[in-house]
């Protein structure tokens, strides 16, 4: 029965304990940004097209990193310029 009880406890324990605080950028906030005009380096770039990527010295670019984007992905495969 007091295994129950330290059992029930525990699991109450974990149910309080409070979230962390997200921060106000999340991981991919650079993609909301619309910041950047295809520079290099930046965390918010964004291209056009392959060529300007190509330009910038950034190619090929995965999904997820700065710079990626579906247009720029032509076979959808998580390689942009590839």
């Amino acid at each position: 029965m007091k295994a129950r009880l330290v059992a029930a406890g525990f699991a109450a324990a974990l149910m309080t304990i409070a979230a962390p605080a997200v921060a106000s950028a999340g991981p991919l906030s650079w993609i909301a940004s619309g910041s950047g005009s295809g520079s290099a380096g930046s965390s918010g770039a964004s291209y056009a097209n392959c060529t300007e990527a190509r330009q910038a010295g950034v190619t090929p670019i995965f999904r997820g990193e700065p710079g990626y984007a579906a247009h720029l992905d032509g076979d959808n495969d998580g390689v942009a310029c590839e």
